[in-house]
C-alpha cells in the first residue's frame, strides 16, 4: 500500500526520536557510572612518561637535537633584505634547545625553540654531503609544537641550494633555496606552504612555484607532524599528523605553472579601428509612444485615505521632557533661559499619530519614468576581439621538475609574534618507510600523552556554566539531551497536572500534537488506500500540521500569561523539576 511520503517520513522521524529518548531514559535509570567520573578518575592518575632514547634511523639528514646540536646548527646574525623598503632587519631572535614547557610527553626529549616574540629568527645546519634526489623519492618530515599558539608567524623550513654562496655567506632570506615547506598563519591566512624554485632551462633564471589551494595548518598546542613526499613520477603528497591532506602533480598544481604555454598572444597585434564589439545596441527605429508621460511623478497623494479615528491632531509630536531638571550650575543671566530638552510625546505612541494629519503618498499608477529605446542585436557585431596567437619564443618543456637542484643545508628563517615554537625530529631522506617508522617512535608516542594532559588541564565547567534545570537547557548545546530532558519533564508534570505540563513545556505538547495527527493521517491513508487517496491524506496532514502549530502557539501564549497569575503552578512545576537528576545536581534529598 502506498502512503504519502511526507507523512511516512514525519512518522518515522517522530517514532525514532521518541524511541531514542525513551531508551536513553531507561538507560539512565540503571546504576550510573558517568563518562565525566570516568574521565575524572583517568585524568587524576599520573601519566607515565617514557624517557627519550635517540632513534637508530639513518638518513641523509636526521636531527633530534641531542646535546651536540650546536656543533651542527649555526644561528644567523645577518641583516634581512627587504625589497619593499630601504630598512634592514637584523636576525636578533635567539634560539634554544630545551624540553617543552607545555604538555611535555617524553622525559629528556628536547627540541629547537624560538625564544623571542615579534622578532626575526634565522638558523641553519649544513648537510654532511649534498642531497640530490634525481630519480629518487624525497621525504621531508618534522614536528612543530606551538606552545603559545600561533596568531601571526611562520613555522616552515627551507632546504637550501648547494652552491658557493651557501658556504660563503650567513644564512638569510636572500639565501637561495630549493624547497620551502611548513605552516604559516597570520590573520585570515592559514596554510601549509609548499614552494619550490624551478630553473628556466632557456634563461637560467629561477622562479618560485607556489602550490595552489594548500591545506590549512593545525594551530594546536599539541605536537603536529608535517610530511612532504615528492616522487620521481612528478607527484607529491602532503600529510599532517600522518593523514593525507593534499596530493597531486608538480606539473599541474602550481602557480605559475612549471612549463609555459606553447602559444601566446601576439603583442604586436592591434584591434582594427572599425572593429565592432558591442553585441546589442538601442533600436534606432524605436520611437517614444505618444501617451508616454516622462514628467509623471513616482508617487502621488492618496486621495482615498482618511484620517484615523484616534489621530490626535491637537497633540504635538514632541514635548518638553517632564523628568528633565535644570542643572544646578545653570546661570540664566549668562546661559539664557533654560529650556528642557524635547522627547517624543508618549500619547502619540498609543495612537495612530499626532499633529496635523496629511494623507499619505502612494505609488503613481501612471508613472513610467524616462523613456529609452529597447535594445536589439547589433547587426554589425563582429564578436569579442582577441589578438592572434604566435609561437611562444620562451617556450620549454620540463617533464621532470621533481629532479630538484642539489640541496646543501636546512634552515629556519621566520618572523613570528609568538615565541616558544618548538621543532623536533627533522627527517630529510628518501625512505617513506623510515619516515613512518620515525613517526611511530616519536609522534605516535607523544600524541596520546599530550592529549591526555591537555584534557586534564582544561578547567572544569563551573556551576554557572551548567543548566540548573531542564527549563534552562538550550537546544543547540545538546539536541538529544534537550529533547530527552524536556520529554521526561513533561511526563513528570503531567502526572499531577496536564494543564501545567502544557504551560511549562509547550515544545513537547506541540510535538505530541504533530505525532498524533500524523498517526491519524496515516491511518486514514491506509483506509482510503492507493495513490488516489494521496490528495486526501495531504489535505488532512496540512490541516493537522496547522492545528499543531496553532496549539503550540496557544500553549506559548498560555505560558506567558501564567507566569504572574499562576505562581502556585510554577512552584509545583519547580518542585517536580527538583525531583529529577540533571547534569549539575544529584537526586533531590
Amino acid at each position: 500500500m502506498r502512503f504519502n511520503e511526507v507523512l511516512a517520513s514525519a512518522l518515522c522521524t517522530s517514532v525514532a526520536l521518541l524511541g531514542s529518548v525513551r531508551a536513553q531514559g531507561e538507560a539512565n535509570d540503571a546504576p550510573e557510572v558517568s563518562s565525566a567520573s570516568l574521565a575524572e578518575s583517568s585524568t587524576s592518575l599520573p601519566v607515565e612518561k617514557p624517557t627519550f632514547t635517540p632513534s637508530k634511523i639513518k638518513a641523509p639528514f636526521f636531527e633530534q637535537f641531542t646535546d651536540d646540536w650546536d656543533s651542527r646548527w649555526q644561528p644567523s646574525h645577518a641583516k634581512k633584505e627587504d625589497s619593499k623598503s630601504d630598512e634592514d632587519w637584523a636576525y636578533v631572535g635567539t634560539w634554544s634547545v630545551e624540553e617543552p614547557h607545555v604538555l611535555k610527553a617524553i622525559e629528556g626529549d628536547k627540541g629547537l625553540v624560538v625564544k623571542n616574540p615579534a622578532a626575526h629568527h634565522a638558523i641553519s645546519a649544513k648537510f654532511d654531503k649534498k642531497i640530490d634526489n634525481k630519480g629518487k623519492t624525497l621525504v621531508v618530515q618534522y614536528e612543530v609544537k606551538l606552545q603559545n599558539g600561533l596568531e601571526c608567524g611562520g613555522a616552515y623550513l627551507k632546504l637550501l641550494r648547494d652552491n658557493k654562496k651557501l658556504h660563503a655567506e650567513e644564512f638569510s632570506n636572500a639565501s637561495p633555496y630549493v624547497i620551502m615547506f611548513g605552516p604559516d598563519k597570520c590573520g585570515a591566512t592559514n596554510k601549509v606552504h609548499f614552494i619550490f624554485q624551478h630553473k628556466n632551462p632557456k634563461t637560467g633564471e629561477y622562479e618560485e612555484k607556489h602550490l595552489t589551494s594548500p591545506p590549512m595548518a593545525r594551530i594546536v598546542k599539541t605536537t603536529s607532524l608535517y610530511t612532504l613526499i615528492v616522487n620521481p613520477d612528478q607527484t607529491y603528497e602532503i600529510r599532517i599528523d600522518g593523514e593525507k591532506m593534499k596530493n597531486g602533480s608538480l606539473l599541474e598544481d602550481f602557480t605559475p605553472s612549471v612549463n609555459p604555454e606553447k602559444e601566446i598572444d601576439d603583442p604586436n597585434d592591434k584591434k582594427p579601428e572599425d572593429w565592432v564589439d558591442e553585441a546589442r545596441i538601442p533600436d534606432p527605429d524605436a520611437t517614444k509612444p505618444e501617451d508616454w508621460d516622462e514628467d509623471a511623478p513616482y508617487e502621488i497623494v492618496d486621495i482615498e485615505a482618511t484620517k484615523p479615528d484616534d489621530w490626535l491632531e491637537d497633540e504635538p509630536t514632541m514635548i518638553p521632557d517632564p523628568e528633565a531638571e535644570k542643572p544646578e550650575d545653570w546661570d540664566d543671566e549668562e546661559d539664557g533661559d533654560w529650556i528642557p530638552p524635547s522627547v517624543p510625546n508618549p500619547k502619540c505612541e498609543e495612537a495612530s499619530g499626532c499633529g496635523k494629519w496629511e494623507p499619505p503618498m502612494k505609488k503613481n499608477p501612471e508613472y513610467k519614468g524616462k523613456w529609452s529605446a529597447p535594445y536589439i542585436d547589433n547587426p554589425a557585431y563582429k564578436g569579442v576581439w582577441k589578438p592572434k596567437k604566435i609561437a611562444n619564443p620562451d617556450y620549454f618543456e620540463d617533464k621532470t621538475p621533481a629532479n630538484f637542484e642539489p640541496m646543501g643545508a636546512i634552515g629556519f628563517e621566520i618572523w613570528t609574534m609568538q615565541n616558544d615554537i618548538l621543532f623536533d625530529n627533522v627527517y630529510i631522506g628518501h625512505s617513506i618507510e623510515d619516515a613512518e617508522k620515525l613517526k611511530k617512535e616519536t609522534y605516535d608516542v607523544k600524541q596520546p600523552i599530550e592529549k591526555a594532559e591537555d584534557e586534564a588541564s582544561k578547567p572544569k565547567p563551573s556551576d554557572d556554566d551548567v543548566p540548573k534545570s531542564p527549563l534552562d537547557l538550550k537546544f543547540m548545546d545538546d539536541p538529544v539531551f534537550y529533547v530527552r530532558e524536556k520529554v521526561q519533564l513533561f511526563i513528570e508534570i503531567a502526572k499531577n497536572s496536564p494543564i501545567d505540563a502544557v504551560k511549562f513545556v509547550p515544545e513537547v505538547a506541540g510535538g505530541i500534537g504533530v505525532l498524533a495527527v500524523t498517526l491519524v493521517a496515516v491511518i486514514l491513508g491506509g483506509v482510503l488506500g492507493g495513490s488516489k487517496a494521496s490528495p486526501e491524506i495531504k489535505k488532512v496532514a496540512d490541516k493537522a500540521k496547522k492545528a499543531a502549530v496553532d496549539a503550540k502557539d496557544q500553549a506559548l501564549d498560555a505560558k506567558d500569561r501564567a507566569v504572574d497569575a499562576a505562581a502556585s503552578g510554577a512552584d509545583k512545576a519547580q518542585s517536580e523539576v527538583n525531583k529529577r537528576t540533571t547534569r549539575s545536581s544529584g537526586p533531590a534529598e
